[in-house]
């Protein structure tokens, strides 16, 4: 299988972030008294406006991104890179790899500047788009910002909302279960634990080209 160019969805993929997102998504759900277990089921691969609008759909989703976005920069807004990443990121052309995230472009660069990542040309952040994943929107947007045929590119994903994404961008999707179990990742062309575990799949796929 080879492929021209990778789309990398962000949180969970290349940076380890999954137990902050759930302290601070579980700070809010108690703030606001909702269920934590079915807050947090609900945010994997989405813009946090999107959850916010489904378990709580009398509250104004901009004022409670600003909340979640305070609880943020409590904990620091520092998260670990995941294993393997820089490496791999580094031995990537910049026009062979783009960002796909629901999140937003300050919070990501800061993040990615403190956990010494580099950025590529392209970027696609959750206001970027009009519908997010599960719609390939921004799938699609990045592939055609790199001028690549969706079907000549590989997306990693961690979260089943994101794999469904990648798979209607007509792309071939690598899933990493480091926020959810194999089973769950199951619609994926291809499953590993870690980034750092598919990064020789990963380079023999674009090798190949």
């Amino acid at each position: 299988m080879a492929i021209k160019a990778f789309l990398f969805d962000v949180d969970g993929v290349l940076l380890d972030s999954g137990a902050t997102h759930r302290r601070i998504w579980d700070a809010w759900s108690d703030m606001r008294g909702l269920d934590r277990d079915r807050v947090w089921s609900l945010t994997h691969g989405r813009r946090p406006e999107d959850t916010i609008l489904d378990v709580a759909p009398t509250l104004d989703p901009v004022a409670e991104r600003q909340v979640l976005n305070d609880l943020m920069v409590r904990e620091g807004d520092a998260f670990p890179a995941a294993q393997g990443a820089a490496s791999l990121l580094r031995k990537l052309d910049q026009h062979l790899w783009a960002l796909v995230t629901s999140g937003s472009q300050s919070p990501v660069h800061r993040r990615f500047k403190l956990a010494s990542l580099p950025l590529p040309a392209v970027q696609i952040y959750g206001e970027d788009v009009k519908r997010s994943k599960p719609h390939p929107e921004g799938y699609l947007k990045a592939a055609g910002l790199l001028s690549v045929d969706p079907a000549d590119c590989a997306v990693i994903e961690d979260a089943p909302h994101g794999i469904i994404a990648g798979k209607a961008a007509g792309c071939t999707v690598i899933a990493v279960a480091t926020t959810h179990t194999r089973d769950d990742l199951s619609k994926a062309d291809a499953c590993f634990s870690s980034l750092a575990e598919a990064t020789p799949h990963l380079l023999t796929m674009i090798r190949n080209h």
